[in-house]
């Protein structure tokens, strides 16, 4: 029978984030296939716990992946950690999973520490709707035609920084959405120097060209506005109208019908103005 890869996240700066069921699988594991081992090691060590680790990070997928595999198939129970975070969100163990899934391998996910949840609850921009961007892409060109896809968005976008990107990111985040678009930029969260700051991303281009940033940055967006949704056009839904009745031998209230529903017209007024125009049922 074979066995589990568990989904274990680890604290992304505060011990105290640890819950006791994170510490029961790790103990329980049989493996932990860890991001950085050495970092892992440091986490095991201040549990007190001596496991087996295997390197998997975004460099060896290809390699440690089959093997993480094939210890699963033999029956062994496998805890997925990353330095910091919940495993599979921007990170190489989506990739893990998806062999999991596709060989029927059970996979459970833990609930736990998470920097873009963290961010996004503390932004003060809109929670109910957002899409998460992740790391954007290092070229210039190919980071501003990911940016221009997400002009009109009109959700909260989530995004992760590093510190030494953070100046060259926020120019380009201004530059496309406009110096008015609020962000959140989250530092070091759950960190001893936890910072979240709320402004405009033209404040947060002057604010950060003074003060070079240091730690790790979470960026809550605010999404577009959304553009006025145009009048319905009667023109267009006398067309349709006709186009209906011509192609599927609808009727003329069967096709008004139609047409006044999905262009979210008056019915009523639709079909007097197809009448007058000679239309007949």
């Amino acid at each position: 029978m074979a066995g589990t890869l568990y989904l274990v996240p680890t604290p992304i700066g505060n011990l105290g984030d640890l819950s006791q069921r994170i510490v029961d699988t790790l103990a329980q594991a049989d493996f932990i296939a860890a991001e950085d081992t050495r970092v892992t090691l440091k986490l095991l060590s201040h549990l007190n716990l001596r496991k087996p680790l295997l390197s998997y990070h975004r460099h060896n997928t290809d390699t440690a992946g089959p093997s993480i595999l094939e210890r699963l198939r033999g029956g062994e129970t496998c805890a997925l950690v990353t330095d910091a975070g919940t495993p599979a969100i921007s990170d190489p163990g989506e990739d893990l999973v998806a062999r999991c899934a596709a060989e029927g391998i059970e996979v459970i996910a833990l609930p736990g520490p998470c920097a873009l949840v963290t961010a996004l609850a503390v932004s003060g921009l809109p929670t109910g709707r957002f899409t998460f961007e992740g790391f954007l892409p290092m070229n210039r060109k190919n980071r501003r035609a990911r940016l221009d896809a997400l002009r009109d968005e009109i959700r909260t976008m989530v995004f992760y920084e590093a510190p030494h990107k953070l100046n060259a990111t926020l120019r380009d985040l201004a530059e496309t959405f406009g110096p008015e678009r609020r962000i959140s930029l989250c530092r070091e969260l759950t960190k001893l120097h936890e910072e979240v700051v709320r402004l405009t991303l033209g404040e947060a281009v002057e604010r950060f060209r003074e003060t070079p940033p240091r730690g790790e940055f979470v960026l809550v967006v605010a999404g577009a506005a959304p553009k006025p949704r145009e009048e319905p056009d009667m023109d267009e839904g006398l067309e349709r109208v006709e186009r209906l009745r011509e192609e599927e031998g609808l009727s003329l209230r069967d096709a008004v019908r139609r047409v006044a529903k999905e262009l979210r017209l008056s019915r009523n007024a639709l079909y007097e103005l197809a009448v007058s125009s000679g239309s007949e049922d």
